[in-house]
């Protein structure tokens, strides 16, 4: 089985649709596959109806966190998406976008980019804006050659010149909720030092402690000794060991497949979610 637990779609920052996602992750030969939106369920239904025959949804979200200032996301995978006090959080969070994707464009007006509202909100269309539309705005005026060149202290990275703050969850409150809503929480990417400042190993115990089920090891933002050290730390603390791409489309250069989840950790997951179940593929379109 290939099974790749971390991707996102227009519904978010991604460039594929969830209908295309789905699609193009059966012509990449997996078999389960993991929609995260940013803070965002919206793309589930539309996935799920388009889903081909031999392969698995996992429905999911990426929820924005923050501790001691440093930004941090957790991937919830099969929760109740109406549980009351985490949708209460998703949209707050979620409401909170807007304002701060356009205070970061008045920053970049004043440091003299000729950025404004509509090119960022044409880029976003119907997804939950964020700092990746801004990027690709950067990229299509040439101030960056690339969405992660826009990543830097120089533009929009943590702490950078145009960076703003936005609304987001203390990461125990937010496995705290992922729980009571029957999903499982799994640290997305917690090494991948160029995104800006980590937590440290002693924050990812105590994360464990409160409830986290994983942390994801095998990414692209992570080198091989990242690797490998979050690898010894997860067997330490007991925590599943994912793998996923973070697939964005044609925003990111990873594809579909580039990093996975072993069958029984996948196994694992799918036994403790309570929330939620995979949804199998129907033939919603055929595997090419």
């Amino acid at each position: 089985m290939r099974i790749d637990l971390h991707t996102h779609s227009t519904a978010s920052d991604g460039t594929d649709t969830p209908a295309e996602l789905v699609r193009n992750a059966a012509a990449a030969g997996l078999d389960v596959v993991a929609l995260t939106d940013h803070d965002t369920t919206r793309g589930h239904a539309e996935a799920a109806v388009a889903l081909p025959e031999g392969l698995t949804l996992v429905t999911g979200a990426e929820l924005s966190c923050r501790l001691d200032g440093v930004s941090l996301h957790l991937l919830a995978y099969l929760f109740d998406p109406h549980e009351p006090e985490l949708l209460r959080e998703r949209e707050l969070v979620r409401d909170d976008r807007v304002p701060r994707a356009q205070a970061m464009v008045a920053k970049l007006q004043e440091l003299g980019v000729p950025i404004d509202w509509d090119r960022v909100a044409r880029i976003a269309g119907e997804g939950s804006v964020g700092r990746p539309h801004i990027a690709s705005a950067l990229v299509e005026l040439g101030v960056v050659p690339t969405v992660s060149d826009a990543f830097t202290p120089e533009w929009i990275a943590d702490g950078g010149r145009a960076h703003v703050v936005k609304h987001e969850l203390d990461p125990f409150t937010a496995v705290r909720l992922v729980k009571a809503a029957g999903g499982v929480a799994v640290f997305a990417h917690p090494m991948a030092a160029q995104r800006g400042r980590t937590v440290s190993e002693k924050v990812i115990a105590e994360l464990a402690t409160a409830g986290l089920d994983g942390i994801e090891v095998d990414h692209m933002d992570h080198d091989a000794p990242a690797r490998e050290r979050l690898r010894v730390l997860a067997a330490d603390l007991g925590l599943l060991a994912t793998g996923s791409s973070d697939y964005h489309g044609s925003r990111k250069t990873c594809r579909l497949g580039d990093y996975t989840t072993d069958p029984e950790i996948y196994g694992e997951i799918t036994r403790r979610a309570t929330g939620a179940f995979p949804v199998p593929g129907t033939g919603g379109s055929p595997r090419r």
